[in-house]
């Protein structure tokens, strides 16, 4: 009885319900759409991150990233490759012989870091291999081939084939450098990436620096969803009871903690908006509420004096607001949701944008992503400021004595 007679109340004024409800309607399908364009550009980020610079765990010497002098390899990394190849949660291993160095070519020269690989176990590691815009990866054929970026290419004014001189300090101190022939160029989500890494063979590299060994093991695993962590804590633990002393395995977050701290951020910005947008509705409600009860204060005060307890007229006033907070809010994330299914299938093309993207490694195509449970929160938060929005008018009436409110006129 009570919620069919809010539910014509509401409707009294359909010209006014009808806007309110279209305002909620909107407002929250823009506010759901930017969350979602927020969260998806974050966790594209991090994905990227995790696909090309850092992995899901990485095991170096102790001290290596702080003072990445060639000399500092992994110790006993065979105990560790073979622990990493019979573990069925990892899915691909890569050990690598890095160098920090400079790539010359006849026009120009830049610092890089010189990333010597087994080719097949970095395309297992990284998709480098698939994201090759000319020529061909890494493999046993030629001598001394580099692949590259095309953001270094087109700095050195290189092309396929063409002759470059990588140096570096080798394991005595001494410089050391060979030419190398581009064998193919990539291009990665991130400017900084392509700007300061190529490839090689590892054999290559070892050769020049006098040195056999590993100073890095990039492990992808297969639960590829960075916020699972219980598997990734796992590997990292089982790891550490199997690696040397002086070895440190690190986790992605550990590697890179700015990654760690966007995923805050995402939800710190989220909040920040939905805040805003409650903010402004629960306003919108009120007056909305206010200008209902105002209406009918003498019908509420010949309501009191029939015998309606205070309690019901209360109620009333809060059913009414709850049904359009509830009503507003489900058609408005029916309607996002909707929107949101759209633009993760067809994705939003951002191709414009592309250098500011690419400092921060993020694609061209984003796909907003939403979370069940953060429309469970907006409907929660919707719901609960609708009925906090219905706590004043309410007790303006309340306040009243029937028969004052019946000597009412508006």
């Amino acid at each position: 009885m009570l919620i069919r007679l809010a539910w014509r109340n509401l409707w009294r004024n359909r010209l006014r319900t009808g806007i309110m409800l279209a305002t909620m309607v909107f407002g929250l399908t823009g506010v759901v759409t930017l969350m979602g364009f927020l969260s998806g550009m974050y966790a594209n980020m991090i994905d990227n991150a995790i696909a090309w610079q850092t992995s899901h765990l990485q095991v170096q010497r102790a001290g290596y990233r702080d003072d990445p002098t060639i000399s500092l390899t992994l110790v006993a990394p065979g105990a560790l490759m073979d622990a990493l190849r019979s573990d069925p949660r990892v899915a691909a291993v890569s050990p690598r012989f890095l160098a920090e160095g400079m790539v010359a070519s006849a026009h120009s020269n830049r610092g890089v870091i010189i990333r010597g690989v087994l080719p097949e176990a970095e395309s297992g590691v990284t998709p480098v291999a698939g994201r090759l815009t000319e020529g061909a990866w890494l493999d046993d054929q030629g001598r001394n081939p580099v692949v590259l970026s095309t953001r270094t290419a087109h700095r050195l004014k290189l092309r396929l084939g063409s002759k470059v001189v990588l140096t570096f300090t080798d394991a005595g101190g001494e410089v050391t450098g060979a030419a190398f022939r581009v064998r193919g160029l990539f291009r990665t989500p991130s400017s900084q990436f392509d700007d300061n890494n190529l490839y090689v063979r590892q054999r290559d590299l070892q050769a020049l620096a006098g040195l056999q060994g590993t100073h890095e093991i990039a492990v992808r695993l297969r639960q590829e969803d960075f916020r699972q962590t219980r598997e990734l804590q796992g590997v990292i633990g089982d790891l550490r009871r199997v690696s040397a002393p002086a070895n440190q395995v690190m986790g992605w977050r550990q590697i890179q903690p700015m990654l760690a701290s966007l995923l805050a951020q995402s939800r710190t910005s989220n909040g920040i908006i939905l805040a805003i947008y409650v903010a402004a509705m629960g306003l919108g409600i009120l007056n909305i509420m206010l200008m209902s009860v105002f209406e009918r204060t003498r019908e509420f005060g010949v309501l009191m004096a029939v015998g309606m307890h205070r309690y019901r007229v209360f109620m009333l006033i809060l059913t009414e607001t709850t049904l359009m907070g509830v009503g507003g809010c489900l058609l408005g994330l029916g309607l996002s949701s909707a929107l949101i299914a759209l633009l993760s299938h067809t994705g939003i093309n951002l191709e414009l944008m592309s250098d500011g993207l690419g400092a921060f490694g993020v694609d061209t195509l984003l796909y907003p992503r939403v979370e069940p449970r953060e429309y469970l929160m907006i409907l929660t938060a919707v719901v609960a400021t609708a009925i906090l929005a219905s706590l004043y008018p309410a007790r303006q009436i309340l306040k009243q004595r029937p028969v004052d409110a019946m000597s009412e006129k508006h």
